[in-house]
């Protein structure tokens, strides 16, 4: 039986890797690909309703020491910079991990905890993944491993003191 198991576990990791193939990631300086977020109380949110704002797609997993280390410093530079602009959003990359628990695991925290993410949007190379979109939409940084207090100053100030886009007209 076991070694049924490892056959088994083998060819998901094949499938896994050929799937990320074809996958293109997101390309830093250009205009992000639109995504559309699942919070956890089933919220949905689209990159087109955080225009003119400055987002954090946070990718993390509740097994990840550095996640862990990564997710309360996130939640307290949100806390004091998000009447600036500044969106945090924190997705999973585990779908096995119980609704209850992801809810009682942010219930002390202000970022918002994301079950799904649609789009290109993945983890490279590892866990904690972090993408950063300004505000006029394009991708400014995109990179594996956690930020701590200086690297979120060094990326995300400079974006915040940038200003809103103009609001996009409505087709006629």
């Amino acid at each position: 039986m076991a070694g049924t198991s490892n056959v088994f576990r083998h060819l998901a990791l094949v499938l896994v890797a050929l799937a990320s193939i074809g996958a293109k990631a997101p390309e830093v300086g250009v205009q992000a690909p639109p995504f559309e977020l699942t919070l956890v109380d089933g919220t949905k949110v689209s990159s087109a309703d955080l225009r003119g704002q400055v987002v954090v797609l946070n990718f993390w997993a509740t097994w990840c020491v550095p996640c862990k280390q990564e997710l309360p410093t996130l939640d307290a530079y949100y806390a004091a910079t998000s009447k600036f602009g500044l969106r945090v959003f924190a997705v999973t990359t585990e779908d096995s991990v119980p609704l209850s628990q992801m809810k009682r695991l942010f219930a002390a925290l202000h970022i918002s905890p994301v079950r799904k993410i649609r789009g290109p949007y993945d983890v490279m190379r590892g866990v904690p993944t972090n993408y950063v979109i300004d505000r006029a939409g394009r991708l400014r940084y995109a990179q594996a491993g956690a930020f701590d207090l200086d690297a979120l100053n060094t990326v995300l100030i400079p974006l915040l003191k940038e200003p809103a886009p103009p609001p996009i007209a409505p087709a006629t």
